[in-house]
């Protein structure tokens, strides 16, 4: 019999940054380590990690992180935890290692402790086991993972659907999940992005119709912006390719790294030779598959709208087809983009989130998951609080018990003894890690306040000399504005501002002593109280005194 912990270290009450945390008395096995894109308040960062301290703080009992599928959501945060852990073990299926070994090499990481599992093959660690299960998803090669404990199954899915049309390596293996499900399964945690959607998710993720109607109706360029690695989207993009004379250009060279290897892999079928070089983005019936770097969603396609890509400019005679649904915190920027090039003239087709749906589980996916597994708890997971509540409903309506079905937040931990629930409230404390270019986790709410601060209502800086022996002013306090106001309209401003700052140095004058401490300060409260007074802006003020 066990003591066992389930929690997420990300993923809950948010739709990416999957990582979550099952301890089977000592031993540790952590399911997925993604990272979520920031969104348009949290400026200059790049994308969001969970914080791994649980993870540094007992390493000796990790087994390993355990990789549902290649995408930025599920395994995005590995390069930043293998440069900080490089002896942590890594498992995942054949593809979705050739993914995680693409990003080690671009950044500059040994590619060592990948282990590759396969699928319906089972691996013991001790009085556990790990059992992959193929999923369907839009990535090849995507499983679930079975956690065989002394007290029963624990199954956590990844992201997925039923499609009985989906085949190869993106076939879903029904028969294992009900085989897993005869043997009792103590706890589901299943994806919960879809649970508030009717009906299964099939038919409505096929986009070829779609796609074979945008290439008949439109002679010129067609752009094609898809997020990273959607792989069965692009094999459609192919098929329909298939029976036409346009060539293909892929605009990302992460995406086109991938999209090669996965040709000659056998995962994508194209023939390599009509895919072209940079050099011919700008051929007549050219198709464009634009993806992103490392970066947010859409950043290679704000960069050609704005004029600052190098090899492409829009023209009146492009067609931008949005391949996939904007997400919530995308929604913005996926606007503006369309604004512009509204302006720019080019014909823009988006594929509306009503009728095309990404490769989530919607609510009757979510309840056949539930009948194949019928376990005794249910856990939902990878999405905001509404659709981890959504996905409640569905299980409920399935007939479990509500009070099996566990709605937790980051580090709230589920307890079982012996296979019974013990809600005894325990914790442990997660935080997020913020990525900055090549920074990580030097980034904090803080250092997000000021860059705010600066977009909004600029930077002042107050300096002054001082006569190290005397004390005495010898030049300034000189006032210089970035961002805040128009100096030359503004002089009388300015000037209050200096004599409100020399008033302040000489207050905290007495004889040949200066407290600069309270200088500053009172200089930074003063000048900012009367700022506000007459602008009703608070700009960021910096104040400089130099001795001499």
């Amino acid at each position: 019999m066990s003591k066992i912990k389930i929690f997420g270290l990300g993923g809950l009450n948010e739709s990416a940054k999957n990582m979550y945390v099952i301890e089977v008395n000592n031993d540790i096995f952590v399911f997925d380590a993604g990272l979520k894109y920031a969104d348009d308040k949290m400026l200059g960062v790049d994308y969001i990690i969970p914080n791994y301290d649980y993870i540094k703080n007992n390493l000796k009992n990790v087994k390993g992180i355990f990789i549902t599928h290649g995408h930025d959501n599920n395994m995005g945060a590995l390069t930043e935890i293998v440069k900080d852990i490089p002896e942590i073990k890594i498992y995942g299926t054949k593809f979705t290692l050739e993914v995680i070994k693409d990003e080690f090499v671009s950044e500059n990481l040994d590619i060592k402790n990948l282990i590759e599992l396969k699928p319906h093959r089972k691996v013991d660690f001790g009085e556990c086991s790990i059992f992959p299960i193929s999923l369907t998803h839009t990535v090849p090669d995507a499983v679930g993972y079975v956690l065989y404990t002394p007290d029963g199954a624990i199954f956590y899915t990844g992201n997925f659907l039923f499609d009985s049309t989906m085949l190869g390596n993106y076939k879903t293996d029904i028969g294992k999940l009900a085989y897993v499900g005869k043997q009792g399964v103590l706890c589901l945690l299943s994806e919960s992005l879809y649970a508030d959607k009717k009906g299964y998710t099939s038919p409505h993720h096929r986009t070829s119709d779609i796609i074979r109607e945008i290439i008949n109706r439109n002679e010129g360029r067609i752009l094609y912006n898809v997020y990273q690695t959607q792989l069965y989207k692009i094999q459609e993009l192919f098929n329909e390719l298939k029976n036409t004379d346009r060539n293909v250009v892929i605009l990302g060279k992460r995406l086109e790294n991938v999209i090669l290897k996965a040709i000659d892999m056998n995962y994508v079928d194209f023939d390599k030779k009509r895919i072209k070089t940079i050099s011919h983005v700008n051929d007549d019936k050219i198709v464009v598959i634009i993806s992103d770097e490392r970066e947010k969603p859409y950043s290679n396609l704000s960069r050609i709208v704005r004029g600052y890509d190098k090899f492409i400019t829009i023209t009146n005679e492009d067609t931008v087809v949005f391949a996939c649904p904007a997400d919530d915190s995308m929604e913005r920027t996926a606007t503006k983009i369309c604004d512009i090039l509204a302006k720019m003239g080019a014909n823009i087709i988006e594929l509306p989130r009503s009728k095309y749906l990404s490769y989530h589980a919607s609510s009757e996916d979510l309840m056949l998951m539930l009948n194949l597994m019928n376990p005794k708890y249910y856990m939902p997971v990878n999405g905001e609080y509404r659709h981890m509540v959504a996905n409640k409903e569905v299980a409920m309506k399935v007939g479990m018990d509500e009070d099996n079905v566990l709605l937790r937040l980051n580090g709230e931990i589920a307890y079982f003894e012996d296979g019974k629930l013990i809600d005894n409230g325990m914790k442990i404390p997660t935080d997020d890690i913020l990525v900055d270019g090549l920074g990580t986790g030097d980034v904090g709410e803080l250092v997000l306040k000021d860059r705010e601060l600066l977009s909004t209502n600029g930077i002042v800086i107050i300096t002054t000399t001082i006569d190290r022996e005397s004390k005495e002013v010898l030049a300034g306090p000189e006032v210089l504005t970035r961002g805040f106001i128009y100096v030359k309209e503004n002089t009388e401003l300015i000037k209050e501002a200096q004599k409100i700052s020399a008033d302040v140095i000489k207050e905290n004058t007495k004889g040949n002593f200066i407290d600069f401490n309270k200088v500053k300060l009172g200089i930074r409260d003063k000048v900012s109280k009367y700022f506000y007074e007459q602008t009703e802006c608070k700009p960021m003020i910096l104040v400089s005194i130099l001795e001499v």
